[in-house]
């Protein structure tokens, strides 16, 4: 990658922090007080970047339309706050390559398409807010990921050019989304990945396996 960039754009589920298992635990919780087994973590996590449509339809086999949908939907966004940095944690690979990033003095940021409502609380109680030049969520601006408008704002923000910035995720929307944006795109395979097409057919820039490997390849180690 050359040259080095002037910032870095992260999304936050699955790429920056491990949330998985408070997402994972709600929904199971949901299911404890109807008297149902627990699902095994292994099945619920693949689904986390789906967010609650996701979490109630691996949880309860249902989709947008059927008739219990919105209901499920509605009782997992109310209980999921209460519980959303029980075992949530930045992932702990991840920690050493923002620390970097912030010695050397390159901004970054945090673009989610998880709401304010959700996404503030976790980046704070995490010690994120205070780090990230920008936090945009997915009710900052009028669009959601995989449409650029969030990434767009986030590089403004930091007061950067688009095409100098590159975006890290692990969902096909980020790829979809930086590439629109016009930045260059890292797919992290330690994340969440979902159950779509292969990571190797995202069509991003680069796909990364490890944090560690970040460094090396934006010339920051």
């Amino acid at each position: 990658m050359n040259p080095r960039p002037q910032a870095l754009l992260f999304d936050l589920d699955g790429t920056l922090i491990d949330s998985a298992p408070d997402l994972a635990g709600t929904a199971n919780d949901m299911r404890e007080r109807r008297g149902m087994t627990l699902l095994p973590y292994a099945r619920l996590r693949p689904m986390v970047g789906s967010g609650a449509r996701g979490m109630v339809g691996a949880a309860f086999g249902v989709k947008p339309g059927d008739a219990d949908f919105e209901a499920l939907r509605e009782e997992f966004l109310e209980h999921y706050p209460g519980r959303s940095l029980r075992e949530t944690r930045v992932f702990g690979e991840v920690e050493p390559l923002l620390q970097r990033i912030e010695s050397i003095g390159v901004p970054w940021g945090i673009v989610t398409n998880k709401i304010e409502r959700y996404t503030l609380p976790i980046v704070d109680g995490l010690g994120l807010a205070q780090r990230a030049g920008a936090v945009v969520c997915g009710d900052t601006t009028p669009h959601v990921k995989p449409h650029p408008q969030p990434l767009l704002e986030a590089a403004r923000r930091l007061g950067v050019a688009p095409q100098t910035c590159v975006y890290i995720g692990d969902d096909l929307r980020d790829v979809q989304a930086g590439r629109a944006a016009g930045m260059q795109t890292i797919a992290v395979g330690w994340g969440y990945l979902g159950e779509g097409e292969p990571i190797e057919a995202w069509g991003a820039d680069f796909i990364v396996e490890r944090p560690d490997q970040l460094l090396k390849l934006l010339a920051l180690d």
